[in-house]
C-alpha cells in the first residue's frame, strides 16, 4: 500500500493544503492519503487559536466530498506534546510494515528539513515529494539517504517533485484576516469550514 503523509497544524485547513492533497493523489499513485494535524510543531512557535479537538474537526469538515482516498489520521493528537515525524513515522511503520511511505510538503519546508529530529532515520522509513510555493526555490537539502528522482518507485530515501498548487496561502495570513474582519470571507477557507468557525467563534 502506497501512502502520503500531510502533516501540518491545519489552523485553519484551507483550500491550499486540498489542492496540494489532489496533486499528490494524481501524481504519486497513493492508495491512500493521510491528514496528519500536529500537536505541538518542534519548528514553530504555537500560534493561538483553537485547541486540538476544534482544529481535528474543522479538519474533519474540510475533508467532507473529497477523495475518499483522503483520511484522518490523528495519531499525533492523541500521543499530545511536541510531534516529531521520525516518532510518526516509526509507530505507523510498526502497525503497517508492508506500507510505503511519502511525505507530502510544500518547497517553503525544505530549509529546514536538515534540522528535523533523527532526519536520517525518517529517510529510511519514507521518502518526499514537494510542491513549489512561490517565493520557495525547490533545491533539495543535502541528507544522507536522500536522492532525487524522477518519480516515486515506492522506496523510501527518494525525493520527487509535484506541480504547484499556484495557490498562495498559508494559515497565518488566513488567522489575521478571521481575527480582524471575522464577518468577512477571508478567501481559501472552505464553507463549510468557515460556518464552523463563524458559528463557534473561533479565531476571535
Amino acid at each position: 500500500m502506497r501512502i502520503g503523509l500531510l502533516g501540518g497544524a491545519f489552523n485553519p485547513p484551507h483550500d491550499g493544503h486540498l489542492k496540494l492533497a489532489r496533486l499528490a493523489l494524481d501524481h504519486l499513485d497513493l492508495d491512500e492519503l493521510r491528514f496528519v494535524p500536529t500537536a505541538l510543531s518542534p519548528h514553530k512557535p504555537d500560534p493561538g487559536g483553537p485547541g486540538s479537538e476544534a482544529r481535528l474537526r474543522l479538519l474533519s469538515e474540510a475533508l467532507e466530498g473529497v477523495d475518499p482516498r483522503c483520511k484522518l489520521e490523528p495519531l499525533e493528537l492523541e500521543r499530545g506534546g511536541t510531534s516529531y515525524t521520525v516518532d510518526t513515522l516509526e509507530t505507523l511503520t510498526g502497525r503497517q510494515p508492508e506500507a510505503a511511505w511519502i511525505l507530502i510538503m510544500g518547497s517553503d519546508q525544505l530549509p529546514g528539513l536538515p534540522s528535523w529530529r533523527r532526519v536520517a532515520r525518517v529517510f529510511e522509513l519514507a521518502s518526499a515529494a514537494v510542491a513549489l510555493r512561490p517565493g520557495a526555490p525547490f533545491l533539495a537539502p543535502p541528507i544522507p539517504g536522500l536522492q532525487a528522482c524522477p518519480s516515486w518507485s515506492g522506496r523510501p530515501g527518494e525525493f520527487v517533485a509535484l506541480p504547484g498548487t499556484d495557490l498562495d496561502l498559508a494559515s497565518t495570513g488566513l488567522r489575521e484576516r478571521l481575527q480582524t474582519s471575522p464577518h468577512e470571507d477571508p478567501g481559501g477557507v472552505p464553507p463549510q469550514v468557515l460556518s464552523t468557525i463563524r458559528s463557534e467563534n473561533l479565531y476571535r
